[in-house]
């Protein structure tokens, strides 16, 4: 199958945030996205973009994507992390994601990064065989924590 990597345009966030909500689907979450296409255009293009978005595209339809951004490690320094990689089901099993993960890690090299991170869930048994072949390292003693806004203004209500 013949597809092009390339970085994200303005005209490709409707299909990159249709990619959002089916990785959401897969995960169990299809209710989950609250973000939008404007918000994506909003914070992922333009002068001082908050994350770098790479699409997959064959025959002009965007079938894949990858976003990241980058993070500072006390430790290390100047990191990536791979917020998503997300190929459309029916696209899986042609070596685009391979590629869209390669195009990753080049742009993580080119940029100097001393680290790429990113998480997976514990049961998509898929992508871990598929990070595994990379030489990755799996943390198993650390815990995600997240605090989503309303849990955020409800821990500041209770500290003032």
């Amino acid at each position: 199958m013949n597809f092009t990597i390339r970085h994200a345009r303005k005209k490709d966030m409707q299909a990159v945030h249709k990619l959002i909500c089916e990785l959401a689907a897969f995960e169990n979450e299809p209710d989950a996205v609250t973000i939008t296409k404007e918000t994506l255009i909003d914070l992922g293009t333009g002068e001082n973009p908050l994350f770098t978005c790479f699409v997959a595209e064959v025959h002009s339809k965007i079938v894949g994507t990858a976003i990241v951004y980058f993070r500072f490690s006390t430790w290390k320094g100047k990191s990536l992390h791979l917020e998503d990689l997300i190929v459309s089901q029916e696209f899986r099993g042609f070596g685009i994601g391979k590629a869209l993960y390669n195009k990753v890690m080049h742009h993580a090299f080119k940029e100097n990064v001393n680290r790429v991170e990113w998480v997976v869930l514990d049961w998509n048994k898929n992508a871990i065989n598929f990070y595994k072949k990379s030489g990755v390292t799996f943390l198993k003693d650390w815990h995600l924590v997240q605090m989503n806004k309303q849990q955020l203004v409800t821990y500041l209500e209770t500290i003032n």
